[in-house]
């Protein structure tokens, strides 16, 4: 068993990213989980982190036998609560990361009825649009918006959204509405700056079959999807923003949508979790629930052909 232990003490460094996390986690103390995983580099052969004074993170060795300690350590734990007498009871923490609005307009709401239905269930819900590692944070699920680019984490489908050109009615009287792509480059664009990168997001388009990138300049730009809303309506600009996010707004008509045609493709909204083969009934039942979603409960239709105002002609500067 002794060695069971060190391969635990490496399992809970790796989710941690330190001895000292792990060791409160454990209810140990540092010095005893680095002696562990010590002992478990030299028996193996192998180095499994690299070490500095603040961190460790996982040598090429040590991401492959943490992956399997992974799926050992999820069987040991289905084992274990199929043996109590437990396997269907939903209880425990759940950790979950997730987009800050899609979180709070879609996810939260399903939460907190799956809460309900499971007093025994804990959450921890981080909300932010940067992503996070889910085994150095200790997360156990996180939905993520577009491609997968972590080959080691699983992944579910469970939704798409689409991004929508919309501006102001006011707006679209004052400057029209724009016609073509090339038409946008005489109206004023209001971007998101991604979090994760610092950088403009750029506004994507299909057009004859092929995704298109358009990067307008621009002199406001917000860090927050629902301010980027807030902006539109206050008559600020245009704004490409996730369906679900302004769907009351253009059904009220506080928003209309520009050039419709040129919606770009759908991006998938996908449940992600590290990789192993079994999952903790906490983690397996809000998936499910995720799952019965229905992309049309959120989509907005594509909008019948209205007569906008056309842009207006600006007059010819003298010389």
């Amino acid at each position: 068993m002794q060695g069971l232990q060190q391969f635990l003490a490496f399992v809970e460094t790796a989710r941690h990213g330190s001895f000292a996390a792990a060791a409160r986690e454990l209810g140990s103390a540092p010095s005893t989980l680095a002696k562990a995983v010590g002992r478990l580099e030299e028996g193996l052969g192998v180095k499994l982190f690299h070490r500095t004074t603040r961190q460790v993170s996982l040598t090429p060795d040590g991401e492959r036998l943490f992956r399997r300690c992974e799926r050992v350590l999820a069987e040991v734990e289905d084992l274990h609560a199929d043996a109590a007498g437990t396997r269907a009871s939903v209880s425990g923490t759940l950790r979950i990361d997730m987009p800050i609005v899609y979180g709070r307009r879609v996810v939260l709401p399903l939460l907190a009825d799956l809460q309900a239905r499971h007093p025994e269930l804990e959450l921890d819900i981080r909300l932010q649009d940067a992503y996070v590692d889910l085994v150095k944070d200790g997360i156990d699920l996180a939905i993520r918006v577009g491609a997968l680019q972590d080959s080691t984490l699983v992944a579910r489908r469970f939704a798409s959204q689409t991004l929508l050109l919309c501006a102001s009615p006011q707006y679209v009287a004052a400057h029209g509405a724009p016609s073509s792509l090339r038409a946008l480059d005489a109206h004023r664009a209001v971007l998101f700056r991604m979090p994760s990168s610092g950088r403009d997001r750029p506004w994507q388009f299909m057009q004859r079959g092929r995704t298109m990138s358009l990067h307008p300049r621009s002199a406001l730009r917000l860090n927050d999807g629902e301010g980027l809303v807030q902006a539109a309506l206050l008559g600020a600009g245009v704004v490409q923003v996730p369906d679900y996010m302004v769907a009351d707004e253009l059904r009220e008509g506080r928003l209309v949508e520009l050039l419709p045609t040129l919606r770009p493709a759908p991006m998938p909204i996908s449940a992600v979790y590290p990789s192993q083969r079994l999952l903790p009934p906490r983690v397996r039942v809000v998936i499910d629930a995720l799952a019965s979603l229905s992309d049309s409960d959120m989509a907005v239709p594509m909008p019948k052909k209205k007569g906008l105002p056309a842009p207006k002609r600006r007059k010819a500067l003298s010389r």
